[in-house]
């Protein structure tokens, strides 16, 4: 399946082409009847309201993280929504138009989130899910993946898998850039959905030997339990524990290179208090962005994390992937 496709909203025109977008996406996840249009009308609400009130907009398209149906981002740098819970009714318009936007958007999606800060912008995600899919269109998980600015190849990849409890989540960047680099990323990729469950050291093995032919990567896995955390990783793949109030952990990779010299693949567990989140992502993404987070960035849940961090963090001359997770929601 393809990875984030990424538009910038720097003009009225790119509007359509984020709704285009979302609905060739739609249809490329196979998703039936009148969804791929409704897609399409998300991008575009969503696009337009970035086009009229933001700057710095993008917007985000992918494939849900557990799957099942298709998930539109939006992200800007401001300048906020003053008056949010009435931006998300029927007929409210700041600007003579129909007033249709948010509202349409809250109406058509199987979950949306969104949340906006004076300084931080405003940040949303609609999920949009097979009926059967819609408990993990509402799970607590969020990840975003893009190439490095004039790419057309994705060198870094991430995925997400829930199996008997456990959420096992991979942050995978293929050495160098281009599409070698993405050969390598989308063999890791496939390894791990062969073997997700598997003890993470034995995990980290296995991509190893499915990656002996290509140039390598680096690679982090996690698994999330209740209230703990284990993380084993070989390159600089970091991962980052956060509550609303603090950062609780940084850890980065074993030196070495998955597919070339696998040091001895050791894990690490670490608690991860309720409500927490775990937050997964390639070196493409500065982790100066833990030095001194914001309340409001502190505060986010993992779907709009992740693009907040890929939004405003990520180096435009390097793939960045960015996986944010919490341990699986039982009553869902």
């Amino acid at each position: 399946m393809p990875g984030t496709m990424r538009v910038s909203i720097d003009h009225y025109s790119a509007v359509h082409l984020a709704a285009s977008t979302a609905r060739s996406l739609a249809e490329q996840c196979h998703l039936p009847g009148a969804m791929p249009d409704q897609a399409a009308v998300i991008a575009s609400e969503l696009a337009s309201n970035l086009d009229k009130h933001a700057r710095g907009g993008t917007v985000y398209i992918q494939p849900l993280p557990l799957g099942g149906g298709l998930e539109i981002l939006a992200a800007d740098r401001g300048p906020g929504m003053p008056e949010l819970q009435r931006c998300l009714a029927d007929g409210y318009t700041t600007t003579g138009t129909m007033g249709a936007g948010l509202g349409a958007v809250t109406r058509i999606a199987t979950d949306f989130t969104i949340r906006t800060d004076r300084e931080g912008g405003t940040l949303a995600c609609a999920r949009l899910a097979l009926l059967e899919q819609a408990p993990a269109a509402r799970q607590a998980v969020g990840l975003v993946c893009v190439p490095a600015d004039r790419e057309q190849h994705c060198g870094d990849a991430c995925a997400v898998i829930d199996t008997d409890g456990a959420r096992t989540a991979i942050v995978i960047d293929g050495l160098g850039h281009g599409p070698h680099a993405a050969e390598a990323a989308q063999a890791a990729l496939r390894s791990f959905h062969a073997a997700a469950d598997r003890p993470l050291p034995h995990l980290l093995t296995a991509i190893h030997r499915s990656l002996r032919r290509t140039r390598g990567a680096a690679v982090g896995v996690l698994r999330l339990q209740s209230e703990q955390a284990e993380y084993c990783g070989v390159g600089n793949i970091r991962v980052v524990a956060l509550s609303p109030h603090q950062i609780h952990r940084r850890l980065t990779g074993q030196p070495g290179v998955v597919g070339w010299n696998l040091p001895a693949p050791q894990s690490r567990s670490f608690p991860l208090p309720k409500g927490a989140t775990a937050v997964l992502h390639s070196d493409g993404i500065d982790s100066r962005w833990t030095h001194s987070p914001s309340r409001f960035l502190l505060r986010l849940p993992p779907s709009l994390l992740a693009v907040a961090v890929a939004h405003n963090h990520r180096s435009t001359r390097d793939d960045a992937a960015v996986l944010a997770a919490r341990p699986c929601q039982r009553d869902s």
